[in-house]
C-alpha cells in the first residue's frame, strides 16, 4: 500500500530541506526521503568524540534577501560573525588570498612576477590579432590570464581536484566558479590592477552556526516533522510514469520496500542516477546522455590534534601535485566550541573517484599518510597526533568536461517532459550551487508548486567572490 502526499522530495540535502520547509509551512502534506542516517549532505557536521567537524568548511553567505531571511528565520541566535582569511601555500611559501601586489611580488620574485605580467601582456595582444573558440578551462585562463598564471595555479590545483587534463574541463565551469571566486580574480587584482567595471568582492566576514554548519539541516529537519514527514536511511530505487506524470516512487531501507504516492514529486538526486531509475525506461539517448554525466567524489580526512591551534586562516589552499589534498580548513578558527580546550583538528579534502585507489585505501592508510604530511608541514608534531576520522562523500561535485552541455539539454529536455518531476539543488540540477544557491532553488521549486512564476535557470548568481572548491 503506497503513502500519499501533496509533494515527496527526493533527497533530504539543503535543496530538498528547504523545499520541504516552505510546502510545509504552506500547509502541504510533505515528505523527504534520505538515503544515509542523517540529512544535510555535504552540509553535515560530524561528531566524533570531543571533535566537531564539518565536512570541508561551509560558510553563509547570500545576496539573495529572501535567501537571508530563511537562514535567519531557521538559526537565529545560532549564527556567529567570522573573520575570513585564506591562504595559498605554494613555492614552499604562504600567499594571501586574495592576492596582495607586493605579497605575490615578494614572495614570487622578480624574475617570477615579471614573466607573468609579461605572458598577460603577450595573451592580450594575441587576443586582439586573432579570435580563438574558447572551450576548455585552459583556453579560458591562458587568453585571460596568460600562460605563466595558468602553470603557477590553475593547471595543477584544476587537475587535482577534477583529475582530467584542463583541457577537457569545459569553459562553463569557469563561469560558474572563476568568474565569481577567484584565484585568478585574486591574482590578476594583485599583478594587474583592479578592474573598475568589477563589482565583485571576496567577503571578509561570514556568518556559521555555532555548533557547525549541520545545525542548519537539523533545524530544517525538525521544523519539517512538526507537520510532515522525514525518512532516512531510505533509497529510491524505482520511480514509475505514466502519461508524462511521476504516479508512484519506491523505495528501500534495510528490511524493507516502500510505496508513495504524491500530486508532484521534487529530486535532487543525482540526475544521472535519476534518469536511470525512471520506469517505464528513458529512451535510449537519454541514458546515453546520463552515462556521459560525471560527479567528482570526494575523500574528507579529519585528524586531531593536542594542541591548542595549528593555523590562524579559514582555509588553506595547496594546488602543487606534490601535496595530495587540495585544501584544508581548521574548524576551531571558525566556532571555539568545534573542539575542546587545548586540542584542535585538521580537515583535510581530497578529490578522487570511486574507481581510484585514494579512495578504495583503508581509513588507517589514509588517516597515517596524511598525518605525516601534515606534520611534514609544519602543523603540528607526531606526539600530538590523537587519532582521525575518513568520511568519503561520493557524487560530491559535477565534473564539467567538455561537450557536457549538450548531454545535460538531452536530460532536462526529457525530465522537463514529466509535468510533475522538478529537479533541484547540486546534483540535481547539475549545477556548480554554493549553499545558498541550493537553499534557493529548494525554495523556488517550492514556489512553483503553490502557483508562482519562477524560474530554476536564474538561481546562479555570481555577483560575490566564492571561496574554491
Amino acid at each position: 500500500m503506497s503513502r500519499a502526499y501533496d509533494v515527496l522530495i527526493l533527497g533530504g540535502g539543503l535543496a530538498g530541506l528547504s523545499c520541504g520547509l516552505k510546502l510545509s509551512e504552506s500547509g502541504k502534506n510533505i515528505a523527504v526521503i534520505e538515503k544515509e542516517k542523517s540529512v544535510g549532505g555535504l552540509a553535515r557536521t560530524i561528531e566524533e568524540g570531543e571533535f566537531r567537524f564539518d565536512l570541508g568548511g561551509h560558510r553563509l553567505f547570500t545576496k539573495n534577501i529572501e535567501t537571508q531571511n530563511f537562514l535567519e528565520e531557521i538559526l537565529g541566535d545560532q549564527l556567529i560573525e567570522v573573520g575570513r582569511s585564506s591562504k595559498i601555500f605554494m613555492m614552499g611559501k604562504y600567499f594571501d588570498y586574495p592576492l596582495r601586489a607586493t605579497n605575490a611580488f615578494l614572495g614570487m620574485g622578480p624574475e617570477k612576477s615579471f614573466e607573468i605580467v609579461l605572458d598577460y601582456a603577450v595573451e592580450n595582444i594575441r587576443r586582439r590579432l586573432s579570435k580563438k573558440d574558447i572551450v576548455s578551462l585552459e583556453d579560458w585562463v591562458v587568453q585571460d590570464f596568460g600562460r605563466s598564471l595558468f602553470e603557477l595555479y590553475f593547471k595543477d590545483y584544476s587537475e587535482k581536484v577534477w583529475g582530467i587534463d584542463c583541457s577537457d574541463i569545459s569553459k562553463d565551469w569557469v563561469s560558474q566558479r572563476i568568474k565569481g571566486l577567484s584565484l585568478g580574480k585574486a591574482m590578476k587584482k594583485a599583478f594587474f590592477g583592479n578592474n573598475k567595471n568589477d563589482c565583485a568582492t571576496l567577503i571578509k566576514k561570514f556568518r556559521y552556526p555555532r555548533e557547525g554548519i549541520g545545525v542548519l539541516s537539523i533545524e530544517m529537519k525538525r521544523k519539517i516533522e512538526e507537520k510532515g514527514h522525514v525518512f532516512t536511511e531510505l533509497k529510491a530505487e524505482r520511480i514509475h510514469i505514466r502519461n508524462n506524470r511521476v504516479v508512484e516512487v519506491k523505495a528501500r531501507n534495510c528490511n524493507s520496500d516502500m510505496y508513495f504516492e504524491a500530486e508532484n514529486f521534487i529530486s535532487s538526486l543525482p540526475v544521472n542516477l535519476l534518469v536511470n531509475i525512471i520506469k517505464p525506461r528513458a529512451p535510449s539517448e537519454v541514458l546515453r546522455a546520463a552515462d556521459k554525466l560525471k560527479f567528482r567524489d570526494t575523500v574528507i580526512v579529519t585528524i586531531f590534534i593536542n594542541r591548542h591551534k595549528a593555523t590562524e586562516e579559514s582555509w588553506i589552499y595547496f594546488p602543487e601535485k606534490d601535496i595530495p589534498f587540495g585544501r584544508l580548513h581548521e574548524p576551531k578558527n571558525w566556532s571555539s566550541v568545534m573542539a575542546p580546550e587545548g586540542k584542535t583538528s585538521l580537515v583535510v579534502e581530497y578529490f578522487s573517484g570511486r574507481d581510484e585507489k585514494l579512495w578504495q585505501d583503508d581509513d588507517e592508510k589514509l588517516i597515517k599518510m596524511t598525518a605525516e604530511k601534515l606534520v611534514e608541514l609544519g602543523y603540528f608534531e607526531e606526539h600530538e597526533l590523537l587519532g582521525g576520522k575518513v568520511i568519503r562523500v561520493s557524487d560530491a561535485y559535477p565534473l564539467f568536461k567538455v561537450g557536457y552541455k549538450e548531454e545535460l539539454d538531452i536530460i532536462r529536455n526529457y525530465l522537463e517532459s514529466i509535468d510533475n518531476l522538478i529537479t533541484i539543488g547540486r546534483s540535481g540540477r547539475f549545477e556548480y550551487y554554493n549553499m545558498d544557491h541550493a537553499l534557493e532553488s529548494g525554495i523556488k521549486a517550492a514556489e512553483i508548486v503553490l502557483g508562482k512564476n519562477c524560474n530554476l535557470k536564474k538561481v546562479l548568481d555570481n555577483s560575490y567572490l566564492e571561496e574554491m572548491t
